[in-house]
């Protein structure tokens, strides 16, 4: 957990308990440019205050989290979300390095490779096939950097859009590939969000591949969300691995 959130009628303030990633700044500065180009998708960046106890007021955004699996309503409503926040400006932002990711994920990875089983070929699989370098922007957007459905509220007509503490200036196909490879999304069918932005396949393959061997180190044994999940779900994750290595 990296923050706690502190609840009004109107406001919302987030007390920061780590900022390793310079989190504060990167929501104030996503939320400010949100505010001034698509002002009803995102809460409305109110005050702050720096380190060493860094919080955030904006105002409080209406509707209850997502939950799977989405509607087509939901997945249309979302749709329109992600489309407006990708055709926003985002110069403004601070670039997101995804070198740290993959290394991360080599990392953990290399761990998991010795553990036997299909974990442990998944994670040799990737390790033998790593995803080609994604850390080119051909056409940078307003990255959210987190799609928890959590993350995304829904009024019964409209989604919007919170927790921009990861966010930055990214790529859309990665992006998108982060939404379908997160463990929230898996019993909804993406497809029609694939379809609408229509990613460059290969590009969106490959982000797929880094997206998924992610998950693994997370959800696998040793992994610290491994405690949160049933049993059986990190063999799962590395079957969809081997899936996509072979694709």
């Amino acid at each position: 957990m990296t923050h706690n959130i502190e609840l009004t009628e109107t406001t919302a303030t987030k007390h920061y308990t780590s900022w390793s990633r310079n989190e504060p700044t990167r929501e104030w500065t996503a939320l400010t440019v949100l505010s001034q180009t698509a002002p009803d998708l995102a809460p409305t960046p109110l005050s702050s205050s720096p380190p060493p106890t860094p919080w955030l007021q904006m105002t409080r955004t209406p509707g209850d989290p997502l939950t799977a699996p989405l509607t087509s309503a939901q997945l249309t409503a979302l749709g329109d979300a992600l489309e407006t926040l990708w055709s926003t400006p985002s110069a403004a932002l601070d670039p997101i390095d995804l070198t740290p990711l993959v290394e991360r994920t080599r990392a953990g990875l290399t761990a998991l490779s010795s553990s036997g089983g299909v974990i442990g070929q998944a994670a040799g699989t990737w390790l033998s096939n790593e995803p080609p370098d994604l850390t080119d922007l051909p056409a940078p957007v307003v990255a959210h950097g987190d799609p928890n459905l959590t993350n995304y509220l829904w009024d019964g007509s409209q989604v919007r859009i919170i927790d921009f503490e990861d966010s930055g200036r990214g790529d859309r196909t990665v992006e998108l590939a982060n939404l379908v490879e997160h463990l929230a999304w898996r019993t909804t069918d993406p497809t029609p969000l694939v379809r609408r932005f229509a990613a460059d396949p290969e590009r969106f393959h490959a982000a797929r591949r880094l997206w998924s061997g992610f998950w693994l180190t997370l959800i696998g044994p040793g992994g610290p969300s491994a405690h949160r999940n049933p049993p059986g779900t990190a063999e799962a994750q590395a079957h969809r691995v081997l899936r996509l290595a072979a694709g």
